[in-house]
């Protein structure tokens, strides 16, 4: 992903704008650039450096410049390496400078027709598509909103955009189709950015642009088009200062805060990376097509939480990609012979892209042969991020809480694009790819319907607070979600807790239930259901106290010893997104009843970077 940040005021905008960029700077960057309407000349100036904002920031030191208006981007590749030539903004015969977010899926054919009509590309980029596009159009209409509205009408994709012209060089145009565009509303000055984070320090009231909405703004006047072109009026929302990352806001606990962040982080996830039928391969990188293209195999790296939602992601290459995968605990990989496959990605996952054994695992799989390596990673500074040939960040955005939630739920949701990536390549037919596009596209509001069941969990939760064990049981896909629902109770509650195949039960499990233990099952409705009823009758014949999370059509009812929580209804797919949440639900209640410290359990760290 991106950061873009705009601002046109009475004054010299140029520090806003790079602080702005700072502020996007987690993200992800590789390059960074702005453009400003010198007031002198009525003429765009634009900067660019490879590398960190910092860059930028001490080659305007050396250039200063008074400016009034003016764009800037952060970038992270998808189309072209990093370079100078590669980052934003891009402009098209020095008049028209624009910066984009998201990609254009037909930017290749856009490209050879203004080839033919005597453009010349300079970048690799999609995005120097659009600005000639605009560049073509405003010599003919004479008006950069009309030219804009002209040039996306041509374009397939995801695209939040930010454009100067030098012939009108007192405003900008802004456009947004899939990826998130804010409107900051000043006092004689206005602002856009990709991102509120990126204006907080010079507004608090916003203007959230809706799909499809271009905008024309100035420092003394805003006016917004709806997608069918009219003109609208959009809510201005004042943010309060508990909206920060940094602040607990109206919860008790960090933890329990990024529980309730999960529908907004999984929805920015996944915006601008699906396009109208499928996933957009380029968010993985510049090289991602040419090196998935031979991918035979996959093996996948991690620790802890991490290494969960790599068992999970097994489940899915193997069964929609038609793709090997092993899965393994970073520390025990490092210290093995390990026999590499042909043809095989290495993987690694991991929240802080510091973890000292996944960091380790990375290195031997470099010096043995894999074909390429790819993270999925929340921090684009770290080390990880710096040492893979691919990177895909999660946007979970900052997690304080030590036992991982939203870092957990977003880095599935990356690595299920990247199933259907490389799932299209081995027989993953369009329509089957279309319809789990269409179920992500509903994933934000089934976690928050899930959330709904935080009073029902909460209540359930006081039945745990003496017991000193507890097993957690599933099958399929929902074996690793009760290896994870198990690894946060103990996390931060400290009770001991132990997750099996609801199929091993009777291979030594079963010794140890009795009227004292909890058993924790995840039941959706699938095809594995009336196994795992079976196994839990086995539970119930021997004493054993029973909480089934049961979709709400899988037949589970209430008796003696049998406590059933309802989750809504989801498919086979998403089956181990939405049922992770009620499991740290459950180990947060439980905690905060045993008055543990939930958001620093004792001899935990966020970052394990030491082995």
């Amino acid at each position: 992903m991106c950061g873009i940040v705009g601002a046109t005021a009475e004054r010299n905008v140029v520090k806003i704008l790079v602080e702005g960029l700072h502020r996007l700077e987690y993200r992800g960057y590789d390059s960074a650039g702005l453009a400003l309407v010198d007031g002198d000349s009525a003429g765009i100036t634009a900067y660019k450096r490879l590398g960190k904002v910092a860059n930028l920031e001490n080659a305007l030191k050396e250039n200063p410049h008074d400016s009034h208006v003016g764009i800037a981007h952060t970038r992270w590749a998808t189309h072209g390496k990093p370079s100078e030539t590669n980052a934003h903004p891009h402009l098209s015969a020095d008049s028209i400078a624009l910066v984009h977010n998201g990609i254009i899926e037909n930017h290749a054919e856009l490209r050879d027709m203004l080839v033919a009509e005597g453009y010349e590309f300079v970048s690799e980029t999609d995005t120097e598509v659009i600005v000639h596009l605009v560049h073509k159009y405003f010599q003919q209409q004479q008006e950069l909103f009309k030219a804009v509205k002209s040039a996306i009408a041509q374009l397939d994709g995801a695209f939040a955009l930010a454009v100067l012209c030098k012939d009108e060089p007192n405003h900008i145009v802004v456009a947004r189709s899939g990826s998130p565009l804010v409107i900051g509303v000043g006092i004689d000055e206005n602002f856009i950015a990709s991102d509120q984070l990126a204006l907080r320090q010079v507004t608090d009231r916003f203007i959230f642009l809706e799909e499809g909405d271009m905008a024309d703004v100035s420092c003394d006047q805003l006016n917004i088009f709806d997608v069918h072109g009219e003109l609208v009026e959009r809510e201005v929302v004042q943010l309060d200062d508990y909206a920060d990352a940094s602040d607990k806001g109206q919860f008790r606990h960090y933890m329990m805060k990024e529980i309730f962040e999960q529908p907004k982080v999984v929805a920015e996830t996944l915006r601008g990376r699906l396009g109208k039928h499928q996933v957009m391969e380029e968010i993985f990188g510049a090289d991602a097509s040419s090196l998935f293209d031979r991918v035979k195999r996959v093996q996948i790296v991690a620790c802890g939480t991490s290494y969960h939602t790599g068992v999970i992601t097994r489940y899915w290459l193997e069964s929609i990609a038609k793709v090997p995968c092993n899965v393994e605990i970073a520390s025990e990989f490092r210290y093995r012979d390990v026999v590499v496959e042909p043809d095989t990605i290495f993987i690694t996952i991991s929240q802080s892209g510091e973890t000292a054994d996944t960091l380790a695992a990375l290195r031997k799989a470099k010096d043995i042969g894999y074909t390429a390596s790819l993270t999925i990673c929340n921090a684009p500074a770290s080390s990880l991020v710096r040492e893979s040939d691919l990177v895909l960040m999660t946007q979970a955005g900052p997690e304080i809480g030590v036992a991982s939630t939203k870092a957990f739920t977003t880095q599935l949701v990356s690595l299920l694009l990247f199933t259907l990536v490389i799932g299209r390549r081995n027989g993953l037919t369009p329509a089957r790819e279309q319809e789990i596009v269409s179920q992500l596209n509903e994933l934000s509001d089934l976690c928050a319907k899930t959330l709904e069941l935080a009073d029902r969990i909460k209540e359930v939760s006081n039945h745990f607070t003496e017991t000193t064990s507890c097993l957690f049981l599933g099958r399929g896909m929902q074996y690793p979600v009760a290896m994870e629902g198990a690894l946060k109770l103990k996390e931060i509650s400290y009770i001991h807790a132990e997750a099996y195949p609801a199929g091993e039960l009777k291979h030594g499990p079963l010794a140890l239930v009795d009227s004292e233990t909890p058993i924790v099952a995840v039941a959706p409705n699938n095809d594995l259901l009336e196994k795992l009823k079976s196994n839990l009758e086995e539970v119930r014949a021997r004493g054993g106290r029973l909480y089934v999370f049961a979709d709400v059509n899988s037949g589970f009812s209430e008796s003696d010893g049998v406590t059933v929580i309802n989750v809504p209804h989801v498919s086979d797919v998403l089956e181990p997104l939405i049922y992770t949440i009620p499991l740290q639900l459950l180990s947060y209640y439980v905690a905060v009843l045993r008055g543990t410290d939930v958001d620093q359990p004792r001899n935990l760290a966020k970052s394990v970077t030491v082995e």
